[in-house]
C-alpha cells in the first residue's frame, strides 16, 4: 500500500519489505537526530493492522500468543509472537487494548496469513477478527514527542515512543501538523542501535525466540500452553539456542554497507573462511557510524573480531552465549 506521503518534496521511496513508505526525505542524519531528540514523525502506514474485538478477546488471545495477555489493562502496550508447532517465529505482533478492542500491527503484507490463522482458531469464542490495514495507518512518534493525538485514536505507548493507529484518511493532514518527517532508514538505524529484532530481518524460518532476545519482552515464561511452547520451555530449561544475536560496529572506511544475508566470518580466517552467521540489518547511525545486527553461531567467542563480507566488525553481546 503506497503512502500519500511519498508525494512530498524530497521523499525517496524505500525498497524491499518497506516498499510503500519513504526511505528518507533528503537528509538521513538530520532525520535520525530529530527522532533521537523526541521530535518528528515516522510513516509506518505500510504495516499490517488487525483488530480483535469481543468479550473473549483477551482470554482467547492468551491461548494463542507467547505473551500473557489475559489481564492486559486498557492502554498497556505489549509485544507477542505466534510460533509454529516447532517453536519457530511465525508472526511478531505489537498490541494494545483500548478496553473494547485489541489493536495490533505487524509486518507489511502479513495480514492475510495472520487473519487466516486467527480465524481458524476462533471455535466457540466470542471474538471478531478484522483486517483494518486499508482503513488505518500506523505512525510513530518518538519518545519525548509532545505531539498531540486526536481524541478517540488508539495509541500504543512504549519506552521507544508512541505508535498511533490513525485513520488513513487523516494521514496527510496529521503529518503536515506534526513533522518533521523521518524516513524508515532513520527509524531502522535507531532500532538497530537499541538491539530490537524485527521479523524477517533478524529472523528466518529456523528462528526461535531465544536467539534474538525476545524472551521476557515478547515471550512470557510463566503462562499456560500455546503452540510452540514445548520448544521454548525445553531451550529455557535444558539448553541454549543454536544461534545468538550480536550488535556490530562496522569499519567506517567502507563505502557500501553489508546487506541482509552477508556472511559473517572470523577475521582471523579471512573472507574465505567458514561462515559463522549472517548480517540481519545494517544502518548508518548519526553518532555511531556504520552499525549492524547479525545472527551468529552460539559458540562464536564474544571477543572475536569478525568480518561481515569484507568489512571488519567488532561485536557487542546482545544475547548471551
Amino acid at each position: 500500500m503506497k503512502s500519500p506521503l511519498l508525494s512530498l518534496p524530497g521523499a525517496v521511496p524505500a525498497e524491499g519489505r518497506d516498499e510503500g513508505v519513504a526511505a528518507h526525505y533528503g537528509d538521513l542524519f538530520r532525520e535520525q537526530r530529530a527522532l533521537a531528540d523526541g521530535s518528528g514523525l515516522v510513516d509506518l502506514s505500510h504495516r499490517a493492522v488487525v483488530t480483535v474485538s469481543g468479550g473473549d478477546r483477551l482470554a482467547w488471545l492468551h491461548l494463542l500468543l507467547t505473551q500473557h495477555v489475559s489481564e492486559l489493562a486498557p492502554g498497556q502496550a505489549t509485544d507477542a509472537l505466534i510460533l509454529t508447532a516447532n517453536g519457530h517465529v511465525e508472526h511478531a505482533l505489537y498490541l494494545v487494548d483500548d478496553g473494547e478492542t485489541v489493536w495490533m500491527h505487524a509486518e507489511p503484507g502479513t495480514q492475510d496469513g495472520l487473519v487466516a490463522y486467527l480465524e481458524s482458531m476462533k471455535f466457540f469464542y466470542r471474538v471478531e477478527v478484522v483486517d483494518r490495514t486499508e482503513d488505518f495507518a500506523v505512525v510513530h512518534l518518538p519518545a519525548g514527542s509532545i505531539a498531540e493525538v486526536p481524541d478517540g485514536v488508539t495509541v500504543r505507548e512504549t519506552a521507544y515512543g508512541r505508535d498511533v493507529f490513525l485513520p488513513r484518511a487523516d494521514l496527510e493532514e496529521y503529518a503536515a501538523a506534526h513533522g518533521p518527517l523521518a524516513g524508515i532508514l532513520a527509524y531502522e538505524a535507531l532500532r538497530v542501535e537499541a538491539h530490537r529484532p524485527r521479523l524477517g530481518f533478524e529472523t528466518d524460518h529456523r528462528t526461535i525466540p531465544h536467539e534474538v532476545g525476545w524472551i521476557g519482552t515478547a515471550v512470557h515464561l510463566q503462562k499456560g500452553c500455546y503452540r510452540g511452547q514445548e520448544t521454548v520451555a525445553r531451550v529455557q530449561n535444558l539448553g541454549r539456542p543454536p544461534r545468538r544475536l550480536v550488535f556490530l560496529h562496522l569499519d567506517g572506511s567502507e563505502v557500501v554497507l553489508p546487506g541482509h544475508g552477508t556472511p559473517v566470518r572470523l577475521a582471523a580466517d579471512g573472507p574465505e573462511g567458514r561462515q559463522l552467521g549472517f548480517i540481519t540489518t545494517s544502518a548508518r547511525h548519526h553518532e555511531l557510524g556504520p552499525i549492524a545486527l547479525a545472527l551468529v553461531k552460539r559458540n562464536v567467542a564474544v571477543d572475536a573480531e569478525l568480518l561481515a563480507g569484507d568489512t571488519a566488525a567488532a561485536q557487542e553481546v546482545v544475547v548471551e552465549p
